[in-house]
């Protein structure tokens, strides 16, 4: 199993796809080459995948935050997914490993990820990835897009 960044829009592709089985969004469509390229050249989103014989089975995405609390900025870990087939074998924990080394590498000051409450599948395994802290949070959203 290798654990890499990828600038790759085919790849990113592909753990888009992992993200549409895992997370059954059905009506998602992924977005076209150009936009994924365009998003792929920006510094504040990483993408970081696990590939087994060059195919992507898994991955997730982080948003580089720059923060006014501190110059260091912080790793917003967006999404995360393992292809069901590769489940339970570890690759989620070696990805959050890959994960914290890079951004204690690259100067970040903290990294978080957000799970529902109701997904206990995603606290146990965000517990057994021995994070620093947790909180119990209320996340509020409010939808841009007129009806």
């Amino acid at each position: 199993m290798e654990i890499e960044n990828t600038s790759s829009p085919k790849k990113f592709k592909e753990l888009l796809g992992i993200f549409a089985e895992v997370f059954e969004m059905e009506d998602f469509n992924i977005p076209s080459d150009v936009y994924l390229e365009h998003l792929l050249k920006k510094e504040d989103l990483i993408v970081i995948i696990a590939k087994h014989e060059d195919g992507v089975v898994g991955g997730l995405t982080i948003y580089r935050l720059m923060n006014y609390y501190s110059e260091k900025p912080l790793a917003y870990i967006y999404d995360v997914a393992v292809s069901p087939s590769y489940q339970r074998q570890g690759v989620g924990k070696q990805l959050m490993a890959y994960t914290k080394s890079f951004c204690l590498e690259n100067g970040f000051e903290e990294a978080y990820v957000q799970a529902d409450i109701i997904d206990q599948h995603a606290l146990e395994f965000y517990r057994k990835c021995n994070p620093s802290s947790e909180s119990e949070v209320i996340q509020f959203s409010f939808n841009l897009i007129k009806s």
